[in-house]
């Protein structure tokens, strides 16, 4: 095996990077694609410098690995925080403000408002049917409500 490792081409990186970025394709989410780029880079190097001994090329590919994955990461970290739907994926964020009228009284802490056509849990202080509410918070699929005072 290190008989194998010492004499690495670039076609060998090559061929790992392609075999990275063919698994890609079936779905893995970009885990491989950064790490088959990788690779590649590596193969691209050792066409270049075919003198490279094998322990460098190992260290620049786990390198390179490390470094393009990170830096994807928080590049998708940015965008999604400049989104321009920020809630999309957070169901109820947006009743955040908006006022309602309970469907269900508030009896021990949790009742139901009625938002466009589905029904919503709240949790707030206890409230008759009826009363507006606003909605201050959420906790998971359960909205924090306070009531408006008119």
């Amino acid at each position: 095996m290190l008989a194998y490792l010492q004499t690495l081409t670039f076609w060998d990186w090559l061929a790992l990077g392609t075999v990275l970025l063919i698994l890609e394709v079936f779905g893995t989410g970009g885990y491989l694609l950064w790490i088959g780029l990788a690779a590649a880079a590596v193969g691209v190097l050792v066409y270049l410098i075919p003198d490279t001994p094998w322990a460098l090329q190992f260290i620049l590919f786990g390198s390179l690995s490390l470094l393009t994955a990170v830096l994807w990461w928080r590049r998708q970290r940015s965008s999604d925080e400049r989104s321009e739907q920020p809630g999309l994926n957070s169901r109820g964020h947006e009743l955040q403000g908006r006022q309602f009228v309970l469907h269900d009284a508030i009896v021990d802490g949790r009742g139901k408002i009625k938002a466009g056509d589905s029904l919503w849990l709240v949790a707030g202080p206890d409230l008759p049917v009826g009363t507006h509410v606003e909605v201050i918070g959420q906790e998971g699929v359960v909205l924090k409500v306070r009531r408006v005072i008119a």
